[in-house]
């Protein structure tokens, strides 16, 4: 087997090889027209400058910044090849965060101030044109910030997600317990963010917290904390 410099994978459809520029896809220099001429180029410039440094998969036009490493896999071509039943199209990085949408977002206000534009134009020149053209433009900008509203909510949560294994990771460290000062510590983060992971973590049976006589919010984690003893089995008689 051959490790090839440069060749990744893509997780949604098993693609190994190189990602492509974005605006090589078919689709996407389509739309890239069609919102120029609905909005006399401006709104096809933002979404060119939005997405002109991005590379996306040939095959299914994934984003190319969640594609991993493909280590062991010779490519066949210029591009590659799509991976065979023995690749690893369903094993991409569970770290890998998905993007934020600001470029969607971007966008999407963008699009919206040029409707509103476009509309109050139509409405002191009394053509209803222009408003109609602006309420399709207004339209499609609410929508792609919208989408990239969504893109951003997954990251946070995507974030959450990693930072509460860790938490789960610490607790199985400490025996079940934690603190928010001790959570805070271990991960690097401020105070008020570990007492947020671990109050969304709380749900009163796998985490649960109390207050100790001495004041001090203990978070415990009873799985762990009684899966030593779980473990060893009904004792000898």
């Amino acid at each position: 087997m051959v490790r090839t410099v440069g060749v990744r994978s893509c997780p949604r459809c098993g693609y190994v090889g190189g990602g492509i520029d974005y605006f090589r896809r078919a689709g996407h220099v389509g739309l890239l027209v069609g919102i120029s001429l609905f909005t006399y180029g401006l709104g096809g410039l933002a979404y060119w400058l939005a997405r002109r440094k991005h590379r996306i998969c040939p095959q299914c036009g994934l984003d190319w910044a969640q594609a991993h490493p493909a280590g062991g896999v010779r490519s066949g071509g210029p591009l590659g090849v799509a991976a065979g039943s023995g690749g690893q199209a369903g094993n991409g990085d569970p770290t890998a965060l998905p993007r934020q949408g600001i470029g969607r977002r971007v966008l999407g206000v963008t699009m919206a101030l040029f409707a509103a534009l476009m509309i109050s134009v139509g409405i002191v020149e009394f053509e209803l044109a222009a408003i109609a053209v602006g309420s399709v433009i207004g339209a499609g900008g609410t929508a792609t910030f919208w989408w990239g509203l969504k893109a951003q909510q997954e990251r946070r949560r995507a974030l959450m997600s990693q930072m509460q294994r860790k938490v789960l990771m610490l607790a199985t460290e400490k025996g079940g317990t934690l603190t928010v000062t001790e959570v805070a510590a271990q991960m690097n983060i401020s105070l008020p963010a570990a007492e947020k992971i671990l109050d969304e973590m709380d749900d009163g049976f796998r985490v649960r917290s109390d207050v100790t006589d001495q004041g001090i919010i203990v978070y415990e984690f009873p799985e762990l904390r009684h899966h030593p003893r779980l473990g060893s089995g009904p004792s000898e008689a």
